[in-house]
């Protein structure tokens, strides 16, 4: 199964694409979707629409698992993630591709085992999951994989199969 992970934002869209067979994991490509702060939101989302839209094209992701977001102290900088998750939403539905969304207390979990878990211990964890000589920068990325290995290790993905 090839899963696309996303961790939203509008400045920095971190996305991780693998393939989960049995119980192995192979990196199929990993990176980050950036916007320039100073571009008008509008063209902003339209990019990274886009760009997801080319990523879903090219991979053909047989589940796309998104972070939920978390309550954050500036609504501002939270109604512009909102945004773009949004696109990313949108951009999933519109190549008829399931979205399963995790909180990141659950992403901790399926990761680490551990809800609580410290952000360096989840990247590291990301690390030797997936055999990185190096944790994926910036940390968007290594969010995005890490939501991925999580919707593996849910179990969700069989759901998937008895549907089809």
């Amino acid at each position: 199964m090839i899963i696309l992970g996303i961790d939203p934002g509008i400045a920095i869209m971190g996305y991780g694409i693998i393939s989960y067979i049995g119980n192995r994991f192979e990196v199929i490509s990993y990176g980050a979707i950036t916007t320039d702060s100073k571009t008008p939101t509008p063209e902003r989302l339209k990019k990274i629409y886009r760009e997801l839209n080319e990523l879903i094209e090219k991979y053909k992701p047989e589940a796309i698992a998104v972070e939920e977001l978390f309550f954050n102290t500036n609504a501002k900088t939270a109604l512009l993630v909102g945004h773009a998750r949004g696109v990313a939403v949108l951009a999933a539905a519109n190549n008829e591709k399931e979205i399963f969304e995790y909180t990141p207390l659950q992403v901790k979990q399926g990761v680490v085992g551990y809800g609580r878990a410290e952000k360096h211990q989840v990247q590291q964890m990301i690390k030797t999951i997936l055999n990185l000589d190096k944790i994926p920068k910036p940390d968007d990325v290594a969010d995005a994989l890490a939501v991925a290995v999580c919707h593996a290790h849910s179990g969700n993905f069989k759901d998937l199969f008895r549907l089809k």
